[in-house]
């Protein structure tokens, strides 16, 4: 099942998705006000079912929100590739880096991403959203998977220099515009194993990060269990596990995205999040 949320008519909505369309499902389960209700209700089969006989938009016209617009938790892990690791020159660590990402500083598939007026260092980060579905504290990883609720591409859009001031990532981390979320969210049974699936970065068509999802250093299990010691995860909180080798920093000169660009997550099963760069105005 694939779900996403969307502006209809001026109106926030959200609904089932398939190939073709975007079914605005939340018209006949109005007693949801996003999809976040869905996901903290168990009800995403229900809403699935729904599906049919309600307004049907191609998906070509769809204005995309982030999948989950208002997350209470939005928490980003670095550093969680090998890859990404070697090319920083950073310590191997035996716990996850997290930091936090702001629910306001999202944006959906084909939104515009936004280099900040007082940057241009806007670095893209193509990595797997894990949306939690039953909320929990202190999950073990054994049981992580029964508390997923489903998948998406996250673009984790970091302003460098911000970034670099501190020790402290959070600033280079939240500007507006600059964390791409979408298209859509993929249920765990349709979305099956993580075994071989590939997880790619695109700079205006060329790749720019290329890795497999089984490389992270933390898997997504581990991670759930480490997160849900020090905060209670909440249903449609998200989970961003982290960005393979090869950002725009890390090259020689480093190649930052400019406004124009178009940059695009690809990972297996998911689909593809495209966002182009524009300057903030």
């Amino acid at each position: 099942m694939r779900f996403a949320s969307f502006t209809i008519d001026g109106a926030n909505a959200w609904g089932a998705v398939d190939n073709e369309n975007a079914f605005v499902t939340s018209s006949v389960m109005s007693q949801f006000h996003g999809l976040r209700d869905v996901i903290a209700a168990g009800a995403l089969t229900e809403a699935w079912q729904c599906r049919q006989g309600v307004r049907a938009i191609p998906l070509a016209s769809v204005q995309w929100q982030p999948v989950v617009p208002d997350p209470s938790k939005i928490l980003c892990v670095g550093l969680n590739y090998e890859s990404h690791r070697n090319e920083t020159r950073r310590a191997a660590t035996t716990h996850p880096t997290f930091f936090i990402r702001f629910a306001d500083s999202q944006i959906g598939h084909r939104s515009p991403m936004l280099m900040p007026s007082v940057s241009t260092h806007l670095d893209y980060e193509g990595e797997l959203a894990v949306i939690i579905g039953i909320g929990g504290k202190s999950i073990p990883a054994a049981a992580a998977f029964q508390h997923i609720g489903g998948f998406a591409a996250y673009n984790d859009g970091s302003v460098r220099d911000w970034q670099r001031h501190t020790t402290q990532w959070a600033p280079g981390k939240n500007f507006a515009g600059t964390g791409a979320f979408g298209p859509w969210m993929v249920t765990p049974d349709e979305y099956g194993s993580f075994a071989g699936r590939r997880i790619r970065t695109l700079l205006n068509g060329e790749i720019k990060q290329d890795a497999i999802l089984d490389d992270m250093i933390f898997d997504v299990a581990h991670l759930i269990e480490y997160a849900s010691t020090f905060t209670a995860l909440s249903p449609g909180d998200v989970i961003v596990t982290g960005t393979p080798g090869g950002v725009g920093a890390m090259k020689d000169p480093p190649q930052y995205m400019k406004p124009g660009d178009i940059a695009e997550v690809m990972i297996d099963g998911l689909g593809t999040l495209s966002n182009v760069i524009s300057r903030e105005q």
